[in-house]
């Protein structure tokens, strides 16, 4: 088993809703969470605005599709950990997506 990293965006400039939807958004993403099982290695966190991006030519704000937050499962392959970022509820967010990358041990 190898440990994948999902990746989650979301358009920042949708509004996080009242109560009530925040309150079905984090059943949903418990939810998916428990169907993992002992595959889910670290739920992560949500990411906050005004991330910054550093390079040898100094550093800027992103804006192009900043990440919204991360979660680390463990899955016997990539497509396996693909297959099961399908269910992520970041999805049902507008310009939601997830990037899977395969950790490497070092």
């Amino acid at each position: 088993m190898k440990n994948y990293v999902y990746i989650y965006y979301a358009d920042p400039g949708q509004a996080m809703g009242d109560e009530d939807q925040m309150a079905a958004m984090k059943k949903m993403w418990m939810d998916w969470f428990g169907s993992m099982g002992d595959k889910l290695v670290d739920g992560g966190n949500p990411f906050g605005p005004g991330a910054k991006a550093v390079s040898k030519d100094g550093v800027m704000d992103v804006k192009e599709m900043p990440a919204t937050g991360y979660s680390i499962v463990k899955a016997e392959s990539h497509d396996q950990a693909v297959e099961w970022s399908k269910g992520c509820p970041v999805l049902q967010q507008p310009g939601g997506a997830v990037c899977v990358y395969e950790t490497m041990p070092m």
